[in-house]
């Protein structure tokens, strides 16, 4: 639809409004400070719609200025993850654009697995939701509860798996070798 289509439509959806809501053009001339032979220009199509009016009658109608223009719905704003299953792991990718900081939704569930540690390149953040989640971090094992977090250099072998009864819900941001959190959770030294 071109810009002089939806201009068209301002006028009638203007007075539809208005009559809608029981309103004559006097008591809308008072409400908004534009004169009755103006707000029947608007109307009929006479005069071109403009912000400078628009936005009082929006205001005396208390609808949104989209309302009085048409304008068109906004697109469906919830992300639709796809979801990634490895090795039993559910992965929710958060981010979309290849390359740079990765986010991710994981839920591990409740395994009997010996930890196997790995390494990569890279550098990893991750944040427990619901669960507990067991880290082995080098010579380091920890078990993180909902609200904790750890932060680590992924060249360091390590493995992450539900510590619990149950399965473990935890956030994850990767990202290059470099690129670090602005939160810390490092092992005291000598542990």
């Amino acid at each position: 639809m071109s810009t002089d289509d939806v201009l068209s439509e301002v006028g009638p959806r203007l007075r539809r409004i208005r009559k809608e809501r029981e309103v004559t053009l006097s008591a809308l001339s008072e409400a908004t400070g534009i004169s009755v032979s103006t707000l029947s220009r608007l109307e009929s199509g006479l005069r071109k719609p403009s912000l400078e009016l628009l936005l009082p009658i929006a205001q005396a109608h208390q609808v949104p200025l989209d309302e009085l223009v048409g304008a068109p719905p906004v697109g469906d704003p919830r992300v639709r993850a796809k979801p990634i299953v490895r090795h039993g792991r559910t992965m929710y990718p958060l981010t979309r654009q290849p390359g740079g900081l990765q986010a991710y939704k994981v839920v591990e569930p409740q395994r009997t697995a010996e930890p196997d540690p790995r390494s990569h390149e890279g550098y990893e953040w991750l944040y427990v939701l619901a669960g507990r989640l067991r880290l082995v971090l080098g010579r380091h094992d920890v078990v993180l509860s909902a609200g904790e977090a750890a932060e680590f250099d992924t060249r360091v072998p390590h493995w992450f798996g539900s510590a619990g009864d149950g399965p473990v819900e935890f956030l994850s941001l990767f990202g290059p070798q470099g690129e670090r959190m602005h939160v810390r959770a490092r092992p005291t030294a000598g542990k």
